[in-house]
């Protein structure tokens, strides 16, 4: 039955959301079938309909290779070819779920949109469009488990139908329908999907092992969508913020406080920092040392996801490269590390050493001809001394310079 509108037909979303389902209906009595949209004009529908929307999903890692038949999608649907099409599926009353990954930039609102455009350009302009007319219908409304890489990604999308509701003067019933009868879910997601290894199957998709999905949602979620009962790891909580602040410490803090220092020392994939006795140690110090410590999950949680991130790291199939995670350094150590600093010293009143040293890596780093970023960051900080640096809260946020002592010491370039 089909249960599911998916507005993206893209790797992820098939090695992620479509993966779980095919495991849902063979695990459980949920039986759902999906109905991919594609949001662009140009994308891989005519391909994925040539294949029946059938393929093998490959899951890769330490822990083995893992091959899965995926026939969950039923058809798909085009709204740049047949949006006659597209709206008609709002008169199904089956559907109940939306889910969608038409990339960060994907929900937006364009004031150029029009309800008359056939259709409107942007995601959310499309799905007001749709659910202008399931509300005319009278049918109920849908719930929306938006997986874009942007914070808050439920919150948004319903911010920006409303602002199409006002544009387009659709009226306070509509509006009040949106805000009763629908429920737009944040959450987080966290697969690397490693693409399409080619050969003679043409949708054939792989990823790593691990998965994640929080989703910030309403008590009868898993009665509606089972997920539960798969053995995946779906998280259903009130707190997504605490997991996302796990995903950006741990994860993306682990690279951006060793990424500088591997690159500064010839290492050139996650991978070869892993099975580099002095980087990986810095790493494992940094998360499980002053990291970790910081974070406000049950120790237990959070353990585990670290050493999720590390097998993770190991992947022999993953070839990430460090130059690509090193791009806009400065502002990603601010963003992922600099927290764990600053609460480390608030928690603990004293000074988190190994991740003093990555951010003089960083500086050092900034004092090569690898770096990639905005040519004022890149610039100043090539130049400038290492208290300019620590001082200049434009930057950071605040003047650090009392991390001076410590940082200092482990900089090699001095200026």
């Amino acid at each position: 039955m089909e249960k599911i509108i998916q507005f993206g037909e893209g790797g992820f979303l098939r090695g992620f959301v479509d993966w779980m389902i095919q495991i849902c209906n063979e695990k459980t009595d949920f039986d759902g079938e999906v109905v991919v949209v594609q949001p662009i004009a140009k994308g891989m529908c005519d391909i994925l309909s040539e294949t029946d929307c059938n393929y093998t999903h490959v899951c890769q890692g330490l822990e083995g290779v893992e091959e899965k038949w995926v026939t969950c999608i039923s058809r798909c649907v085009k709204p740049y070819d047949d949006f006659d099409a597209y709206i008609a599926l709002s008169e199904n009353p089956n559907f109940r779920f939306i889910v969608s990954n038409t990339t960060e930039a994907g929900i937006c609102f364009d004031d150029r949109d029009k309800i008359t455009d056939r259709p409107a350009s942007s995601f959310p302009g499309k799905l007001t469009q749709l659910l202008k007319r399931r509300f005319e219908l009278g049918l109920p409304g849908f719930v929306f488990l938006p997986c874009e890489l942007t914070d808050r990604n439920g919150d948004l999308l319903k911010k920006c139908v409303l602002q199409y509701a006002d544009l387009w003067n659709l009226g306070d019933a509509f509006k009040n329908w949106i805000e009763t009868e629908n429920i737009f879910c944040c959450t987080l997601v966290d697969r690397i999907n490693t693409g399409f290894p080619g050969g003679d199957e043409k949708m054939r998709n792989t990823s790593e092992y691990f998965h994640l999905w929080v989703i910030e949602g309403y008590a009868d979620l898993y009665k509606e969508f089972p997920l539960d009962k798969c053995g995946l790891n779906v998280i259903v909580t009130d707190q997504l913020e605490r997991y996302r602040t796990r995903k950006v410490r741990i994860l993306n803090g682990a690279h951006t406080s060793t990424i500088p220092y591997a690159l500064l020392n010839g290492v050139q994939t996650v991978a070869e920092c892993m099975e580099d006795p002095e980087i990986s140690e810095h790493m494992r110090k940094c998360i499980f040392e002053e990291i970790i410590p910081t974070l406000d999950l049950p120790e237990s949680e959070l353990v585990s996801y670290a050493n999720d991130v590390m097998t993770r790291f190991k992947n022999p199939y993953i070839k990430h490269f460090c130059t690509s995670i090193a791009l806009n350094s400065v502002s990603k150590f601010q963003v992922r590390v600099l927290p764990s600093i600053l609460e480390y010293i608030k928690r603990y009143n004293k000074m988190p050493e190994n991740l003093l040293k990555a951010f003089a890596k960083l500086i050092d780093f900034y004092r090569t001809d690898m770096v990639n970023d905005v040519p004022e960051i890149a610039e100043y900080m090539k130049t400038a001394s290492v208290s300019d640096i620590l001082a200049n809260e434009s930057i950071w946020g605040q003047d650090l310079s009392f991390l001076y002592n410590e940082v200092n010491k482990y900089v090699n370039t001095q200026i």
